[in-house]
């Protein structure tokens, strides 16, 4: 479930971005506007913001280089906040800088854990994975309790194989199950 969870809100910031990157095309004119007044930013950057905007939701949305995406976002977004939201008295600045800080700790949340992949045959392949070592810890199980040693260690003078601990052991008498202890 956590895995879904960090499906849905990576996509929901990846759409936050692609529909600001495609505002920002809509109007490049408003958006130089809005720079210059702004910022001693040059006008020019009007449109390869808004293309690196839609350019990135849509990395960060496919969960193709997830970290290094959220990462670089998270950088974008405080480098944006500190040049154009820095007046937090005002309190529309104020409020567009506090919405920036949560897409930046969503940004980083995504960054920690963004590995997860959102196609179904990464779920299955997980639980094809869950499922053989819950198979081999069954079979481990059934075997410590018929007795038998199945851990072999081999001499490195090619000397005879001896059992890794002593026949006579009991799950109870290991403190963590592993038979390599």
């Amino acid at each position: 479930m956590a895995a879904l969870a960090a499906i849905i809100g990576r996509l929901c910031i990846a759409a936050l971005f692609v529909m600001s990157g495609i505002a920002k095309l809509a109007d490049p004119a408003g958006t130089a506007q809005y720079i210059t007044a702004n910022s001693t930013l040059p006008a020019t950057l009007a449109t390869p913001v808004g293309i690196f905007e839609i350019v990135a939701g849509v990395l960060l949305g496919l969960g193709l280089m997830t970290r290094l995406v959220a990462i670089v976002l998270a950088g974008y977004i405080a480098l944006a906040t500190l040049l154009f939201h820095s007046q937090i008295t005002d309190a529309a600045q104020g409020m567009l800088a506090s919405r920036n800080l949560a897409i930046l700790g969503g940004l980083l949340m995504v960054f920690a854990y963004g590995q997860v992949s959102w196609r179904v045959s990464t779920w299955k392949e997980r639980a094809r994975r869950h499922d053989a070592e819950v198979a081999a810890a069954k079979a481990e199980a059934r075997a410590d309790a018929l007795g038998h040693d199945r851990t072999v260690v081999v001499n490195n003078q090619g000397g005879a194989a001896a059992p890794a601990y002593p026949p006579g052991r009991t799950v109870a008498d290991r403190t963590d199950g592993d038979p390599r202890t």
